[in-house]
């Protein structure tokens, strides 16, 4: 196996533990990001190969690749090694893992986008490569050109690798925009100018240099450039062009003559792009450039087939991509309209008028547009798989949490524009008008203001009204000095601070009167104002040195400097809990600490290798600091000590912003040079104090002040406003407040992503009033009790809205589709009458009439009198009213399922669950029908299907707290603990299945017992003592703890007088009575019993040998199970790791791996951890062929165990067609029939199956790791083993752990990644 390459050095010998680390994972976990928009500077920024797209920011590109599974296209990468803005990308037509791309500091890099890396760099060309492509005629070479010429080719390896110039694409008249090489006839290249002409080059043939103007521009020097050329798939001489005003023509290039011009309804229609459509022959689809309007032509008629508008902006290109097969169960994103936007700016696509002649063409396509919105679109089933509205396309310089709606995130961006995230649903809610050229930081207005102020490069600062939608004030003391950054005081409203490479600080009050102008010997770059004392202002400035000002003198001097720092300061922030502690990012790399008090730097933090930008104190932890460097890095401070606790890599570019979520203080957020913004959760690094919080604790283990707090090495406290805030809440109550102080607890130490909607649904179950449910409860996912409820609502109030001024614009819903939007509502519901009323108001009478016996004959009759003139052409859609008439509810479910659209199909289900659809019964021979309770348990069956899917989409994508909604909606607790589990979401689990009670109590005990694990192992920044007693009280919450109790006194490394305490606490007998314990049950032949009390005593090892021997004894027998030999093993593997390690031990050891080995994965078959079995297996072997072991397995066994199971197992669903479907053999049948015997069934429902982390499926930075158990790259987050490089995923971890303690390289020591 692949993997064995990277770790087979650990299997050599028996003795390498001298220099061995404690296995790690990060602390800080990205739990979500908002991707970047398409910039709109150059061409070709999007492509596609395959089962993969592409578009680029202006500094990154993002890659997007098909899910298999649903069908769906996923973000998987993000490359970001350009330094400047990227010119072009191209696919490589001959390898879909490679592609190219260009930028304007004249480099050109070829990427694997499977591998994520680069692998060839070019960077000592003249020119920028504007336009670039692979070259069809041969595998590996790129072709590039300058706007003015000539066009290179760069021979990527082989013998004539380098750059070569083309011998005749040279000498230009007209400034290249484009250019494309035929895809059949080799070597063949055609360009197209910004004055209109075409030049083609053949070898063999004479060239043609600027020719094919359009006929307006024949004899002028007028320009009309070519926005669009490409050859037609199915000739070898046929281009199809568009230039920006002519439009679009078809041309012959050997005859030099135009086909045909195409017609336009309108003069003023400008073509953006066109593309083919590969699998409609003579279909071609374009975009226009005022507004995001897609055309679809056929080259047998000057006319468009059809056009409808997608958005409002302009298109800027797009690319067609191969539709995904759709599949019994294809599941996409579950968005109620995968159309719409969070900006009302997407406009739904419209049915199509019927066409005699043509029909739309299947197909995706990917539209990137002007604005900087992407979006896939089903050109096919005409809706968006999914429209991502108004991405930066920037760097993004600054990023704040609105203080009073903190789901609410602001970023400000080089591209001139600030816009406004819902971090719940990661979309756009609102962007500033207009362009502001740079702008470098932003401040929110404190209160309920719904303001933004906004500092930028060339004009001046501004104050921005989100409601209006426009800009109600600016400031222009700074003149034409960039303004560097802006800071609203939240103690007082009316003062705005603002700094500049002017060298001045300016206080001015919101109605612009100057207050003060603190002047600078350099250009100040970062400013703060104290949130202790309202007064008190800092600077950071060229200089090198902090400033302190105070406002309320009329003085313009500064009452304190602070100097100390080698290079220019950029950012200042005051510590909210700290009075007198502000720090500093420098130039120099490093952050200080200072104290006001003392006037004195108190701390140096040295760690980052670039200039220091963002600062973030947590407004929790009072000395938890958090910096972000040019150098790419996040890193979290310790400012006690000055030590670094974790540093993320994931962003691929320079961080500059972070901020702190105002309500949820372990989240934050980070915006980066790579044009993303991400969220992240510092939640980790305070698991005691989660854990006194589970374990009910006094308050004073979880509340502090921040004197205690700070005190080296102190345990961690909560000192800050959001935790007051708690316990003065939970103090008031007087029925039980364990159950409230959870609840906010987990609300406030969780990311957002569904703990509010989890923790809504257990009120629902609890029984609490509907009436006291939040408003935010209906967005989510609700109870099914309440949805058909809420539906039917919504559909009665979209009915009878009226359109007002403030309501209505452009890209706000009509009336009309307002109409349409209650039908469908009313139908899903089973309300046919009202479904053919409303179609009726609209004019849609053959929907109407189609389901009209549904309600009765005499009904339809009636409407047939009342029929219009025209009937709208029959879609796809409409197999939903026939549907729903006849009370065919599975036929529709599973057309909805096969959409992937989940909540549709819940929707139809629970409607028919709750009897609001007329089924048509079926009657038996005998002339009986069956009951209606029967059908009603079917629907029931299709309700927990949908549910099913729904929860595994959401799981699969990484948000276990959601999938989890899913199944708590339909009353079943056990599933949805159990997905909260295999999400390693152990702390809610645990909250949760307290509040729970008895349905949730199994799961919520596992969950006790993982953490106690955790506990047991966490790194020692506490003493140990700390985290045993948490451990212990962990335990102590479960029924049956003995013999959890009894691995953790095993496993505790401490003296002899603290193990005898930890003994005592656990009410078990002291060390020195074990050895009599042992004997005596060892006489009794009793081995559990003597092996639990050698483990207990002074001399562990001595029952290695004993148990080891009772399980090859038992693995000797051709009858035994798993659960006769698995808890002997488990429990000698509590063996304290020094002594396992010993020399004296190598033999046992070796043996206890081997077994442990093998037992895990058949646990691992029967969890159905399908990704670690091979690793298992292959661990297990590679162990036995290289250690002196005496055990009953054999190498040729295990690999036959394996083969049996991978040939019973296998999927057809996941075999190409390459590898064909090839069935079990009978032996192997025979293997895995004896190995399913032996494994029985896993006790607790619903934990089979692989574990997703939060953060599964989210891109880090490319620089990659390996993941050590199958070679391939590890896509989300990652743990390190114990070597300090071997990497697996934390999925893996996690899966890995919980059936073999053991490290995957053989050393004896245990993993933790709980």
């Amino acid at each position: 196996m692949a993997w064995m390459t990277y770790v087979s050095h650990w299997f050599e010998q028996d003795d390498w533990y001298e220099g061995l680390q404690r296995a790690t994972m990060s602390q800080v976990r990205q739990v979500g990001l908002l991707a970047a928009g398409c910039q709109p500077w150059n061409k070709d920024v999007c492509a596609a190969n395959g089962d993969r797209f592409a578009y680029c920011a202006t500094l990154a590109i993002y890659i997007y690749q098909l899910d298999h599974r649903y069908n769906e296209f996923r973000l998987h990468a993000i490359m970001a090694e350009h330094k400047k803005t990227i010119t072009a990308i191209s696919w490589c037509p001959h390898n879909p893992d490679l592609f190219a791309s260009g930028s304007t500091d004249n480099l050109v890099i070829i990427w694997n986008v499977a591998k994520q890396n680069v692998i060839a760099k070019l960077d000592n060309i003249k020119e920028t490569p504007a336009c670039l492509s692979w070259c069809w005629n041969t595998g590996d070479a790129v072709a590039f050109v300058s706007q003015k010429g000539p066009l290179l080719i760069w021979t990527i390896s082989g013998p004539d690798s380098g750059v070569s110039v083309h011998k005749e694409a040279h000498g230009f008249v007209s400034d290249i925009c484009i250019f494309r090489w035929h895809t059949q006839k080799k070597g063949k290249v055609a360009f197209g100018h910004t004055d209109g002409s075409i030049s083609i080059f053949q070898p063999g043939s004479k060239n043609q240099k600027h020719v094919l103007r359009p006929e307006s521009l024949e004899g002028t020097d007028e320009d009309d450039p070519v926005t669009a050329l490409e050859w037609d798939p199915l000739s070898t001489d046929y281009l199809l062009v568009a230039n920006l005003h002519y439009g679009i023509r078809l041309l012959d290039s050997e005859s030099l003559y135009c086909i045909t011009t195409f017609s336009f309804p309108s003069a003023a229609v400008s073509v953006q792009c066109l593309a083919w459509v590969p699998n409609a022959p003579g279909m071609f689809i374009t975009g226009d450039s005022q507004v995001g309007v897609l055309r679809i032509w056929n080259v047998s008629r000057t006319t468009p087939i059809d056009s409808f508008k997608l958005k409002k902006a302009g298109f800027h290109c797009l690319h067609v991509v191969n539709s995904p097969p759709k599949r019994k169960f294809s599941v996409q994103s579950p968005n109620k309209n995968h159309y719409m936007s969070s900006t009302s700016e997407a406009v739904p696509p419209p049915s199509l008028t019927r066409n005699q002649a043509f029909s739309l063409p299947p197909g995706h396509v990917v539209c990137c547009f002007l604005d900087g919105g992407v979006g896939l679109y089903d050109m096919g089933a005409k809706k968006w798989d999914f429209l991502r509205e108004l991405g930066h396309v920037e760097t993004i310089f600054d990023c704040k949490f609105k203080p009073d709606d903190p789901n609410l995130l602001a970023t400000a961006s080089f591209d001139g524009t600030i816009k406004v995230w819902d971090i719940n649903t990661l979309t756009a809610v609102y962007t500033s008008p207009g362009n502001e050229g740079v702008i470098f930081a932003l401040s929110w207005a404190p209160g309920d203001l719904n303001c933004i102020a906004g500092a930028t490069s060339r004009n001046g600062a501004f104050i921005w009204d989100i409601q209006k939608g426009k800009m109600i004030q600016r400031f222009n003391e700074h003149g034409k000095n960039g303004i560097f950054y802006i800071a609203w005081s939240h103690k007082d409203s009316k003062r705005i601070a603002t700094c500049s490479g002017d060298g001045f600080c300016i206080i001015r009050t919101l109605d612009g009167k100057l207050l003060h102008k603190y002047k600078h010997p350099a250009a100040v770059f970062g400013c703060d104002w104290s949130q202790n004392n309202k007064d008190m202002i800092a600077t950071g400035c060229e200089d090198k040195n902090v400033r302190v000002f105070y406002v309320a003198t009329s003085s313009n001097q500064p009452l304190k400097v602070f100097s100390g720092h080698t290079a220019r300061v950029f950012h200042v922030k005051w510590s909210p809990l700290r009075e007198g502690i502000l720090c500093s990012g420098s130039d120099d790399g490093s952050v200080r600490i200072w104290d006001y008090t003392q006037d004195a730097c108190i701390s140096i933090l040295n760690g980052h290798t670039a200039p220091v930008r963002g600062l973030m104190w947590n407004t929790e932890i009072p000395y938890l600091l958090i910096s972000g460097s040019w150098d790419y890095t996040i890193k979290v401070w310790d400012t006690r000590g000055g030590v670094c606790l974790d540093t993320v890599y994931d962003h691929g570019a320079d961080v500059y912003g972070l901020s702190c979520h105002p309500s949820r203080p372990f989240m934050m957020a980070s915006c980066s040079r790579d044009s993303t913004v991400r969220l992240w959760s510092l939640t980790p690094l305070i698991t005691p104090l989660q854990i006194n919080i589970l374990a009910d604790r006094p308050w004073e283990e979880i509340i502090g002040n921040t004197d205690n707090a700070i005190e080296q090495a102190s345990p961690p406290l909560l000192c800050g406003k959001a935790s007051k805030d708690i316990k003065q809440e939970v103090e008031k109550l007087t029925c039980n407040p364990r159950v409230k102080k959870l609840r906010l607890f987990s609300e406030c130490l969780s990311s957002p992503g569904g703990s509010d909607n989890l923790w809504n649904l257990v009120a629902v179950i609890k029984g609490q009033d509907d009436s006291l449910l939040p408003q935010n409860y209906y967005k989510g996912m609700m109870h099914l009790k309440h949805l058909i409820k809420f539906r039917t609502s919504e559909a009665q109030e979209l009915t009878t809205i009226k359109m007002s001024k403030f309501g209505g614009g452009i890209g706000a819903p009509t009336k009309e589709n307002k109409l349409k939007e209650a039908a469908e509502i009313h139908l899903r519901l089973g309300q046919i009458q009202r479904y053919c009323e409303l179609m009726v108001e609209l004019g849609e009478w053959d929907k109407a009439l189609s389901v009209a016996p549904g309600v009765s004959v005499k009904y339809w009759r009636k409407l047939m009198q009342r029929r219009a003139d025209q009937l709208i052409q029959e879609d796809k859609d409409d197999v939903i009213p026939y549907c729903i008439a006849t009370g065919d509810v599975k036929k529709l479910v599973n057309f909805f399922v096969s959409r992937g659209q989940l909540k549709e199909a819940l929707l139809v289900a629970q409607a028919a669950c709750e009897g609001n659809m007329q089924s048509i019964h079926v009657s038996t021979p005998k002339g009986a029908s069956y009951p209606d309770d029967v059908y009603k348990e079917d629907f029931n069956e299709l309700l927990h299907k949908v549910i099913n899917e729904l929860a595994e989409w959401y799981f699969q994508d990484g948000r276990a707290v959601l999938a989890a909604c899913c199944h708590l909606a339909v009353d079943d607790i056990e599933l949805a603990m159990a997905y909260l589990i295999r999400g390693n979401e152990l702390e809610l689990a645990v909250s949760v299945g307290t509040v729970l009670g008895e349905p949730a109590a199994p799961a919520m005990h596992y969950a006790l017992q993982l953490l106690a694990r955790k506990c047991m192992m966490i790194p020692m920044c506490l003493p140990s003592v700390v985290y045993r007693n948490l451990a212990v009280d962990l335990l102590l919450m479960t029924p049956d703890s003995e013999i959890h109790l009894i691995k953790l006194c095993a496993f505790y490394p401490g003296c002899i007088e603290e193990i005898n305490d930890l003994h005592k606490k656990c009410n078990l007998p002291p060390a020195e009575e074990c050895i009599q314990l042992a004997e005596t049950a060892q006489a009794d032949g009793n081995v559990f019993e003597t092996i639990k009390y050698y483990l207990l005593s002074q001399e562990p090892e001595k029952a290695l040998p004993i148990g080891i021997d009772f399980v090859k004894g038992c693995i000797s027998n051709s009858n035994w199970t798993l659960d006769t030999v698995h808890p002997v093993l488990d429990l000698m593997t509590y063996i304290r790791t020094e002594k396992l390690l010993l020399h004296t031990c190598t033999e046992a050891r070796n043996e206890l791996l081997i077994l442990c080995g093998y037992i895990g994965a058949l646990l691992a078959i029967r969890r159905q951890y399908q990704s670690i079995v091979p690793a298992l297996y292959e661990y297990t072997s590679q162990l036995l062929k290289r250690r002196v072991v005496s055990v009953p397995l054999k190498i040729e066994h295990l690999s036959e165990e394996l083969d049996a199971w991978r040939a019973c197992t296998q999927s057809t669903k996941q075999l190409s067609e390459d590898s064909p479907y090839v069935p079990p053999s009978d032996s192997q049948r025979t293997v895995y029939e004896t190995l399913l015997k032996r494994l029985k069934e896993e006790p607790l429902k619903g934990i089979t199956g692989p574990d997703y982390v939060t953060g599964t499926n989210l891109p880090s930075h490319s620089d990659i790791h390996i993941s050590c158990l199958n070679g391939l790259k590890i896509q989300g987050p990652v743990y390190f083993l114990e070597d300090g490089k071997s990497a697996i995923s934390l999925n893996d971890a996690l899966m890995w752990a919980k059936v073999n303690p053991f490290s995957p390289l053989g050393t004896g020591i245990r993993l933790n990644p709980f």
